[in-house]
């Protein structure tokens, strides 16, 4: 019996290979599949992102007795008038600021050498950099090449107008159906489930709509607490263009562990333009933050629902972001989520088939 078992194992694991052999020599007959997956991914990412960030402000007003419809209306007029908020309150000096960054960019890299020539001069750093005299060139090269990348990305940016169009009139019809039914489609994935898998297929989609709800709403939250008090505290430094390095370290900030990190680099970069002291108190800031995140906000946002440990996310997020860039390092941590309540549910009905077994 053992025997038969294990044939039965490697003959499945053959076709199994047989048919991913099979689909790499018919590629050419995904391709119109996959354009539309391409074409369809990020508007779907983007409405199941506030379908999570809203569905619980849509449950509180049904239970208060407001119509779905109504509340779901309601809710999209509330951030109607936020993104106006936004357009005539904070856009004018955001614009304003990164105007003014483009274009003072060779005048800032030009004082980032003379910082690092006065560094390089002073005793203190000379006993840290004997056998090395040029590595403040070498520094000065590295950051006039991200300013070159950075530039470039916003050239990219501005080529993506008319996917930005596509989102703003394609994600609100797909979150008005995803909130009004979203609560039906465990009524469509459990039937394709074996009718003896089913409980343990509505407690695995269950557990995956919590995760997900949890790790996205608690991001959120902590990101735009960590982005106010940023905030705060560049202006309290006078650290320039405060806005608008907010706003990127805020965006970065969504990715966990690995995002505090890149968004502190732009920060400290441009304070050591300014002087090195206000270097150092941008680096206070932001570690202050971060700290006031890691002991306070995050235990209670999130408890024990993110149960990832830090370096299986830095990997995740590498590993993603060299596969399929900035797409890959936001879906890498929800979709590891999702594989890994996978896993573990399938992990235990083998254990139970097998005991069943054993018991027989």
């Amino acid at each position: 019996m053992k025997d038969s078992r294990f044939f039965r194992i490697c003959g499945g694991i053959i076709a199994l290979l047989l048919i991913v052999w099979l689909t790499a020599k018919v590629s050419f007959l995904f391709l119109p599949l996959a354009a539309a997956v391409r074409v369809l991914l990020v508007p779907f990412m983007v409405a199941g992102f506030f379908y999570y960030l809203l569905r619980p402000l849509v449950r509180f007003l049904v239970s208060r007795r407001v119509n779905k419809v109504a509340a779901i209306l309601s809710l999209y007029l509330a951030m109607s008038g936020l993104a106006t908020a936004f357009a005539f309150l904070v856009w004018p000096a955001l614009r304003t600021q990164t105007e003014q960054f483009i274009r003072n960019a060779p005048g800032l890299l030009e004082t980032f050498q003379e910082q690092l020539d006065r560094l390089q001069n002073s005793r203190l750093l000379s006993s840290f950099f004997k056998g090395d005299s040029d590595w403040p060139s070498r520094l000065s090269d590295m950051l006039g090449s991200g300013l070159t990348a950075a530039t470039d990305y916003a050239a990219g940016v501005v080529s993506i107008v008319t996917d930005f169009f596509l989102l703003v009139f394609t994600v609100p019809i797909l979150l008005y159906y995803l909130l009004k039914q979203g609560n039906e489609l465990r009524g469509f994935v459990l039937p394709l489930v074996p009718r003896r898998y089913r409980r343990d297929g509505a407690e695995t989609l269950s557990a995956i709509d919590d995760a997900l709800s949890g790790f996205i709403v608690g991001r959120v939250i902590i990101t735009l607490l960590l982005g106010v008090m940023m905030y705060v505290g560049f202006l309290l430094i006078g650290l320039p263009y405060a806005l608008l390095l907010t706003v990127i370290s805020t965006i970065v900030n969504l990715l966990p562990y690995i995002g505090p990190i890149l968004g502190a680099i732009p920060c400290v970069i441009v304070g050591f333009i300014e002087s090195p002291t206000l270097a150092l108190w941008t680096l206070v800031v932001v570690i202050a933050v971060q700290q006031i995140e890691g002991n306070l906000l995050a235990p209670h946002i999130y408890g024990k629902r993110l149960d990832i440990h830090p370096l299986t996310t830095i990997l995740l997020l590498l590993v993603a972001g060299d596969m399929a860039g900035i797409i890959g390092m936001i879906l890498a941590i929800p979709v590891y989520m999702v594989i890994k309540i996978l896993l573990i549910q399938i992990y235990r009905l083998f254990l139970s088939e097998k005991v069943e077994e054993l018991v027989e």
